[in-house]
This record gives C-alpha cells, sequence and structure tokens, in this order.
C-alpha cells in the first residue's frame, strides 16, 4: 500500500496500491458495512430502528408543550447513540420506551404523561391516576 485517504464525507477509505509482481499501480475503495439495528416488537415482529418513528413519537408527546425542538432533537440522538452503543443487532421495543419515558420525565411531565398513557396502554382512569400519584409523588420528593 502507497496512501490511505478518508473521503471528504468520511465514508470510506481509498487506498493507493502496488502489484508487488508487475509494479503497476491501482486503487480500491474500502466502506464500513452497517448492519441495521432490529426492534424487536412486544409481539416478536421485528423492524428496523427508525430514527423518525422516534422523533414522531416525542414530537406527539410534547406537542403544545413548552419543549423546543432542539431540545426533542438533542433527545432523539442521545436515546440512538445509547441504542447503538449498547445493542448490538437488537433491542427490544420495551428498552426504547423506557428510555424516552425516563427523558421525558426530566423535561416534561404532561410529555411524560401522555407518551407513558399510550406506551402502558391504560385501560382506565385508574390506571392512569394511579400513574400521576406517582409523578406527584416524585415532585414532591424532588426526584422527578
Amino acid at each position: 500500500m502507497i496512501d490511505s485517504r478518508l473521503n471528504t464525507e468520511g465514508t470510506s477509505i481509498r487506498r493507493r496500491r502496488e502489484c508487488l509482481a508487475c509494479q503497476k499501480r491501482f486503487t480500491t475503495y474500502e466502506y464500513v458495512e452497517h448492519v441495521p439495528l432490529m426492534v424487536v416488537k412486544k409481539d416478536g415482529r421485528r423492524q428496523p430502528f427508525d430514527r423518525n418513528r422516534l422523533m414522531s413519537g416525542i414530537v406527539k408527546a410534547c406537542e403544545k408543550r413548552p419543549v423546543s425542538v432542539d431540545q426533542i432533537e438533542q433527545t432523539v440522538d442521545e436515546i440512538e447513540r445509547t441504542v447503538q452503543l449498547k445493542y448490538d443487532r437488537e433491542v427490544e421495543s420495551k428498552d426504547i420506551g423506557e428510555m424516552i419515558m425516563k427523558k421525558l420525565s426530566t423535561m416534561d411531565e404532561v410529555a411524560y404523561v401522555r407518551f407513558a398513557s399510550v406506551y402502558r396502554q391504560f385501560r382506565d382512569v385508574n390506571q392512569f391516576m394511579s400513574e400521576l400519584q406517582t409523578i406527584l409523588g416524585k415532585t414532591k420528593k424532588g426526584k422527578l
């Protein structure tokens, strides 16, 4: 190998090589192969991790709340980075949901409850009230 360089976008490596037998020079390109991270749903189905779905769920929860787009994007970035570093090929949807709820609980209580009501599939008002009481208890203790 004579020379090695990253391309301008950082997506491939260009290598200049020389054949030891005939002395001819040639160029090769190496690309990183990305294995898609799969999300395992509650019913066992698998689908590729989708940043846009993550963003959409958080945006819906934060609708008409004092949460900036920058806060939402930063949250999505942090969750995506955590998922990519922590999981190799598959992540369960419940793990992603818990990460989202943890982030929302520190950003906005109403957004947290909105997301939790859909994520945890509250079946009646009692389940909803139970979650609200948990939040109120944490708020009084300064833990939320």
